[in-house]
Parts: structure tokens; sequence; C-alpha cells
């Protein structure tokens, strides 16, 4: 969970993030997020050019229908295991320059295998830096990847992806070491 303090976000006295149905487990809402967002994970994406605004459309279609600011950048500092994550104050200016840098590089068409897998983990490790949103940042970082890597030539076949070591490098690229979180993408790219 992450460490806030008086989170708007959330039902007062709880940390369960206020949402559209009104659900006020955890669990329950958790459940009821895995769901509506995998449902709308297969449904098509706006299709608009690879930047903040579509950063923001992606979030906003996978969780609609759960919460009401769903592609609102967060009002909120936060912070993880005593990490804390960029301040609300500096989201928009972050968000606008990782993604041009991204345009800059041509969305990474054209790479090589090995030279994407790097870019992507950089990229990735910063989008989870910033991490612009309450919550739904990661099914939004990897919906954003998976596009990213379609449109580059490196499709990533997200069906081999484990969790926990993948997870393990997201943590590790957060800390500065994105050796790990390459060396995944690499393994995703090679379908």
């Amino acid at each position: 969970m992450y460490d806030v303090v008086e989170d708007p976000y959330c039902y007062p006295g709880t940390t369960v993030l206020k949402n559209i149905p009104g659900i006020r487990d955890q669990t329950a809402l958790d459940e009821f997020e895995a769901a509506i967002t995998a449902q709308r994970a297969d449904e098509p994406l706006p299709a608009v050019r690879l930047g903040a605004a579509h950063y923001k459309a992606i979030h906003h279609h996978l969780f609609q229908n759960v919460y009401a600011w769903a592609s609102k950048f967060r009002t909120v500092r936060i912070s993880k295991d005593g990490s804390a994550f960029c301040y609300p104050e500096n989201i928009e200016r972050e968000m606008k320059s990782l993604l041009k840098s991204l345009r800059d590089k041509r969305y990474l068409w054209n790479l090589s295998r090995d030279r994407f897998a790097d870019e992507a983990a950089r990229l990735l490790s910063t989008l989870n830096a910033v991490r612009p949103f309450r919550g739904g940042n990661g099914r939004t970082q990897t919906k954003f990847l998976a596009l990213l890597a379609n449109r580059a030539r490196h499709p990533l076949d997200l069906d081999n992806v484990r969790p926990a070591p993948f997870l393990e490098a997201m943590v590790a690229s957060f800390k500065g070491d994105d050796g790990s979180l390459e060396r995944h993408i690499f393994a995703l790219t090679g379908t």
C-alpha cells in the first residue's frame, strides 16, 4: 500500500480508494477493478498520438468505470516503502518532458531489439517514478509500453510476463538499476 497523509482519494478512515460503485472493502475493490480493467484492456484503445494526452486516455479507458478521477493526474504526494514518487506539482511537466523525449527518439522506431529493450526499460522506469495517477499506474504503463512496442515493431508477449520477477525489476529500476527490467523487456520481445 502507498504511504500518504490525509488522502482525499480514500474513504475517510480507510486506505480504500473512493470508487464509482462505492465499494469500501479493499479485496472486493481489487476484484472489481481487475475484472473491469481486464475487460477494458481487450477493447480497442483511443487512437491518438503517443503523448501525454494519449497516456491519460489509456488510463481513462481502463479505469473509467472504476474511478471518477480516471485520466486525471494525482494531486497528493505518495510514496511506497519510504520512497517518494514525483510530487504532484511536477507531474505535468515531467510527463510532457518524458513523452517529448520519446517523440524525439521517434517512438523507438527502427531500433535493434537490444536498443529497444534498453530505451523501453528507461521509459518504463521513469514512468514508474513519475507515477502520475493515484492508482492504476502499472496497468497503464504496461498498456502504453505494449502500444509503443507494437508501433516500434518489437511486439511484447505479455502472456509471458512473470509478475513477481517483473515487479522486482521495477523496484530495482526505481532504485537506479534498469538492467533486470531491460532483460525482462528483451525477453518479452523475443517472440
